[in-house]
């Protein structure tokens, strides 16, 4: 049997048509980055509260979370929670290589937003963070341990 020139000339059809077009590209592309970045995200956040308690901190702190104090220094030097670490909340951003990646942190300042703000730059560089609802104020007036005393 005799094959003929023609079938040998002819070209095949693709396998997928669609990936000869732009649309079709850029949808595989956009596919395999969703995937990607499912896989990324899917074990890491085991979802932590925004804020806990002073009381629920407190549990933190004694489990051996990490503190972190984002107040002024200043703040920082009137009172603060004992063996908490203390990176002000305008050099967090260029020191988050201080913070371990593998404990849990609780963020706490004078200033509620302060901590919510710092927490929100922690979750999003991929740390577990939460901050405490409140201020240390609240903490103090629990009568949980502090180093210094607030101004009368």
């Amino acid at each position: 049997m005799k094959r003929s020139r023609r079938n040998y000339l002819r070209p095949r059809k693709p396998l997928f048509p669609f990936l000869r077009k732009p649309a079709g590209q850029l949808t595989v592309v956009l596919l395999v980055a969703l995937a990607v970045y499912l896989i990324a995200v899917g074990g890491v956040n085991k979802k932590l509260p925004a804020a806990v308690s002073v009381d629920q901190a407190l549990q933190m702190y004694q489990n051996g979370a990490l503190v972190l104090d984002v107040s002024w220094p200043a703040e920082w030097d009137e009172y603060h929670i004992p063996n908490a670490l203390l990176i002000p909340l305008d050099q967090l951003y260029n020191r988050l290589n201080e913070i371990p990646k593998d404990k849990t942190i609780l963020v706490v300042s004078r200033s509620e937003t302060s901590a919510q703000q710092a927490r929100e730059l922690l979750t999003s560089a991929g740390l577990q963070a939460v901050s405490l609802s409140g201020s240390l104020s609240a903490w103090y007036e629990k009568g949980y341990p502090i180093e210094g005393a607030p101004p009368q």
